[in-house]
């Protein structure tokens, strides 16, 4: 037999294994993206394209259009400087949001150190020891000493080869995941600025409430002199005045729940800027500052599985879950490496490195699991039905989108009308307040269509004051259901490091975002 010198063997098995590699396909399905939903319209009925509009403040018609696009800052449309100062402290202070954003920078570690699978894994070791070695036995060492010295210094590699794609879909499940995470802080952004805005818009509603309520017992006041002027005069009951009385006194009754709707409002508003309640929002807000959007950029359906990141976030979950696919059956597969270490051993440490000393080992192994009680193909299972359980999980978020943005146009369209109609009730209520007051000066008292008009007049106020903010709390609301254009801002939120023990924050470098691209995933869902 011919003797084959070891280098040439060594090359021809990394040659064969380089070949192999190259020449092997990852296991399981490739991921096809969702198809987008096979609808035109939000609506069974056709939508007008615009809304009512209405004598009064924030009366304006609203106009949807749908080659427009929501700008990155749509809060700024609301034309508030309070607003926009607002928002901007609450997105770099906000405790939740810099917390999405830690767990993102954590997701994608985890896919870059999986990434380092790819290369081989070289370890250097050195390992003094004294020994001693028994008589009765040839001594180990050369001089035939029993008790002696040793240092071995080696370099230990080793490398499992891809061949089936174990790792490369490992990899790029936790990318998917990475992404997950990068959407779910696109969500928390959205959630957070539309939250600040909804609850500005809170505040400006109930301090409008307030006001008119104010100006509601201060009339109720007025009633009440003129009715006990005119018993003092002998031209008036004491009936009369006790009913004024009673209807000053449940006035006055409605402003401390409103009072403490108020407060509560401005703590969370606080709570939201990542301030204390004890500290208190900087701004205040009313209605009269708070501008309505006429403009409505309104996408069609099937844009919006672009745009929502909790569509996203849902469909690289269902890519991390078909990688899951490929990686259960990759393990079913037989696995192939390599190890090798090579270095120097001696008894004196001083000539540890001389060329007689050197010693190496090269050695393969191939690895395949013949029984394992099921274990392998329970995981497969598994993997598929969570890939199943992911795909339904992806339609009903689309369908909530969907839904989210229906609801939305839907109350736009009646919030106009219901602003109309409130505007309308104001005045007529206005007219008859007038007019029951005009009796009660001139001597024609009516006590009980004076406390008729004057609760309905308190009441036509307040829906005046819910109606208006109403239509500009659901327009935030389709801000928020069509995406609010996340995908027009340069990059993530500012991140901020919080350093312990001085109470400073200093900005965390975010790596731009650069995963990988999203393959695609088939519409039908198939079991594999």
């Amino acid at each position: 037999m011919a003797h084959v010198p070891i280098r040439c063997c060594s090359a021809a098995a990394t040659a064969l294994a380089a070949a192999t590699l190259l020449s092997a396909c990852a296991v399981g399905p490739d991921f096809l993206r969702p198809a987008a939903p096979e609808i035109t319209r939000y609506t069974r009925e056709p939508l007008a394209s615009r809304t009512l509009s209405a004598d009064g403040p924030s009366g304006e018609t609203q106009r949807f259009a749908g080659s427009r696009d929501i700008p990155a800052q749509w809060w700024t449309l609301f034309r508030s400087p309070a607003l926009n100062a607002l928002v901007a402290r609450s997105i770099a202070n906000n405790p939740s949001l810099q917390s999405a954003l830690a767990s993102l920078r954590a997701a994608r570690q985890a896919a870059y150190a999986q990434e380092g699978k790819f290369f081989p894994l070289i370890q250097g070791d050195f390992n003094p020891t004294r020994q001693r070695t028994s008589a009765a036995i040839a001594p180990v060492p050369s001089s035939g000493a029993t008790d002696f010295n040793l240092h071995t210094a080696q370099v230990l590699v080793s490398y499992t080869f891809d061949v089936w794609g174990l790792n490369r879909r490992t990899v790029e499940s936790l990318e998917a995941l990475a992404d997950v995470q990068r959407f779910q802080v696109e969500a928390a952004y959205l959630t957070l600025t539309s939250n600040v805005v909804a609850a500005a818009i809170t505040e400006a509603a109930l301090r409008g409430q307030i006001e008119a309520t104010n100006e509601l017992i201060a009339a109720n006041g007025k009633m009440l002199e003129t009715l006990q002027q005119r018993l003092n005069a002998g031209y008036s009951n004491r009936s009369d005045v006790a009913a004024q009385e009673a209807a000053l006194a449940q006035a006055r009754a409605t402003l401390p729940p409103l009072r403490k709707a108020l407060a509560q409002q401005r703590d969370l508003i606080a709570a939201l800027a990542g301030g204390y309640p004890s500290d208190g929002p900087r701004e205040t807000f009313i209605l009269a500052n708070l501008h309505l959007p006429v403009d409505l950029p309104v996408s069609v359906p099937s844009r919006l599985i672009e745009q929502r990141p909790d569509i996203r976030a849902a469909e690289e979950q269902l890519h991390s879950a078909s990688a899951q696919i490929g990686v259960a059956t990759a393990n079913l597969l037989p696995s192939f490496s390599i190890s090798a270490n090579a270095g120097y051993m001696n008894t004196a440490l001083a000539h540890l490195l001389a060329p007689e000393n050197a010693f190496w080992n090269l050695g393969g192994n191939i690895t395949q699991t013949i029984f394992d009680g099921g274990s392998l193909l329970h995981q497969l299972q598994e993997a598929k039905d969570n890939y199943q359980a992911a795909a339904w999980t992806y339609r009903g978020t689309v369908v909530g989108a969907v839904q989210n943005v229906a609801d939305s146009l839907r109350a736009l369209q009646n919030d106009a009308d219901a602003l109309r109609a409130a505007l309308e009730f104001e005045r007529a209520a206005k007219t008859s307040f007038d007019l029951a007051n005009q009796q009660i000066q001139t001597g024609n008292a009516n006590v009980l269509l004076l406390l008729t008009t004057q609760q309905t007049f308190l009441q036509a106020n307040i829906q005046v004051v819910q109606a208006r903010a109403a239509r500009l709390s659901d327009t935030v609301a389709l801000f928020a259901a069509l995406g609010g254009g996340w995908w027009n801002r340069g990059g993530p939120p500012m991140a901020k490091l919080l350093n312990v023990g001085t109470g400073k924050t200093a900005p965390l470098p975010v790596k731009p975002d650069g995963c990988c691209s999203i393959p695609g995933l088939s519409s039908d869902f198939g079991v594999y």
